[in-house]
């Protein structure tokens, strides 16, 4: 009888919805919250961001090569150029014509040296694109890998105000301690609501630039190859 007591005193007492246990924190509870939030908030920004911009480089790309392979020739599709979006694969044609261009312009001999010099461009182009796709998702890296630690901060720092109310009410009533383990494990959730979607998607995301760097780059050697025969 008195424990259901006890329950009826905590439930009036104590508002444990998130936003109630918000107010009731201390200060050092209520800084690592909103942390987390904003944690939380600049990951899912950066995830919607990503996954569009990579949906979005797909779609072009592939209507780029597309028309590549539609017979066109090289030179018509290099004065054709700015007609595209800048994307992963038109950057690679452009920069490898303009290698290609440079050496005919010159007429430096048609060797080993100009098949680097196209290969060189090729490289060179991919590590830009990559450094582009990849801008910001050293964010989710390390929300990933800090927001647990950041609410198992704010985890302990509960719990021990748990312990504090205990030895300042000399009781163990549920009533004393709830509210403190309440908000312990409401920032234990917190952090791993941020590091889960954070963890997860950074792998997904990373995978799929892999995925499509490896296709321009198949691109990017297909372009070299077909120049070589063309200058033989």
């Amino acid at each position: 009888m008195e424990e259901v007591i006890n329950l009826a005193a905590i439930e009036g007492s104590v508002d444990f919805s998130m936003f109630g246990m918000f107010l009731k924190s201390d200060w050092v509870v209520k800084l690592v919250i909103v942390l987390l939030v904003i944690f939380s908030i600049q990951s899912w920004k950066l995830i919607i961001q990503k996954t569009l911009m990579i949906s979005k480089q797909r779609k072009i790309s592939k209507q780029f090569e597309n028309h590549f392979w539609s017979g066109v020739s090289l030179d018509e599709l290099h004065q054709q150029i700015d007609d595209f979006d800048q994307e992963s694969f038109s950057n690679i044609f452009r920069n490898i014509m303009n290698e290609y261009e440079k050496s005919r312009l010159q007429k430096k001999s048609i060797d080993s040296s100009f098949i680097q010099r196209l290969y060189t461009s090729l490289d060179l182009s991919i590590a830009t694109e990559d450094s582009k796709l990849n801008q910001g998702l050293s964010f989710l890296a390390s929300s990933g890998s800090v927001a647990p630690f950041i609410g198992l901060f704010g985890t302990v720092w509960g719990i021990m105000n748990s312990f504090q109310a205990i030895a300042i009410a000399q009781n163990t009533n549920l009533a004393v301690v709830a509210p403190g383990i309440a908000e312990a494990l409401f920032v234990t959730a917190l952090g791993l609501f941020v590091a889960i979607p954070s963890t997860a998607f950074y792998n997904m995301i990373t995978s799929k630039i892999d995925n499509y760097l490896s296709e321009a780059e198949v691109f990017g050697k297909d372009l070299v190859n077909i120049i070589s025969r063309q200058v033989k």
